[in-house]
């Protein structure tokens, strides 16, 4: 017997220690939280707000304090579904909105809104309509910077106190009724028809201009070089008429002064002269002669000369 309450005295002081191990260990695993980067988690006290935890190791009081599911603190990216809104010119336009938002405070994400991704898509679904509601359809398609801006102000200002601030708001896509479509695109090709005639007409011009003007530059080269060339010849032909000038000139004071150096009498003169009137007769065009005064003396000389001779006595 003594044995036997041993042994079970050994097996109940067993279990006490498993039991006061699981014990320690369910309470070490309640104490410790470890809360990743770009998150955060809000803890509560006996059901009331106690802090918020920040990334890295955190110790709670087990049983007492309860941590809330974790918030991420990172900037999200939400893309809304298309959206139907009616413009100032009474057209339905199918509008997709992407909206970029950031919690900054994880206490009030948690307490001031109870679902604050729902209330960010509709607060801008109503946003979206009050600014493109006051808008026509041509200024919908044409002022999307514009509608960007005035739903970011007015999202960040209502969702400031929420602890979310929105960075920026984009529409992906404004898609028009289909008639609309048709009546864009027509427009679109007429515009598009019309810019190629400009641009075709404007094309022909230019060359046009641009063929004028190379044949009024290549008429004024050619002017300038014909006016050169008639400069140039003229040149060429007064230089050849002045050594032409020169070179009879020169010919003729040679004759001059041979003649003048044999001492001539009248009868080589007058032999002289008679030699050259062949020459006047040569050619068909000349039909009138002129005689200088000199020939007739010459005759004359040639006369007495002859007559002399004949007087003269033989020796």
């Amino acid at each position: 017997m003594t044995d036997q309450g041993t042994f079970i005295g050994q097996i109940f002081v067993i279990a006490l220690i498993v039991v006061v191990a699981i014990f320690v260990l369910v309470v070490l695993v309640r104490a410790i939280r470890i809360v990743p980067q770009a998150t955060a988690g809000v803890v509560e006290r006996l059901g009331r707000y106690h802090k918020t935890l920040t990334p890295g190791l955190n110790v709670l009081v087990p049983f007492i304090d309860r941590m809330r599911p974790l918030i991420d603190m990172r900037e999200q990216v939400v893309s809304f579904p298309p959206q139907p809104v009616i413009t100032e010119d009474n057209l339905v336009v199918s509008i997709d909105t992407v909206v970029y938002f950031q919690v900054t405070d994880a206490r009030a994400a948690t307490y001031e809104i109870a679902n604050y991704l729902g209330a960010v898509e509709q607060l801008t679904t109503t946003t979206l309509r009050n600014v493109v509601g006051g808008l026509n359809l041509e200024e919908a398609l044409t002022s999307r910077d514009n509608i960007n801006s005035q739903l970011r102000i007015v999202l960040d200002e209502a969702t400031g106190k929420w602890g979310i601030r929105v960075g920026r708001v984009e529409l992906k896509a404004i898609d028009p009724p289909a008639s609309i479509q048709d009546s864009m695109e027509k427009q679109m090709r007429a515009e598009r028809d019309r810019r190629a005639q400009i641009l075709m007409a404007e094309g022909t011009k230019q060359a046009a201009i641009l063929e004028a003007e190379g044949s009024r530059q290549s008429a004024i080269l050619t002017a300038e070089g014909e006016a050169k060339a008639a400069v140039l010849r003229a040149q060429a032909d007064s230089e050849a008429q002045a050594l032409r000038a020169q070179g009879e000139s020169q010919a003729i004071t040679t004759v001059f002064e041979a003649i003048h150096r044999g001492e001539p009498d009248q009868m080589l003169l007058a032999y002289q002269y008679l030699q050259t009137l062949p020459k006047l007769a040569e050619g068909d065009a000349n039909k009138l002669w002129v005689i200088p005064s000199e020939l007739t003396e010459a005759l004359k000389g040639i006369g007495g000369a002859f007559g002399a001779r004949g007087g003269a006595p033989t020796p």
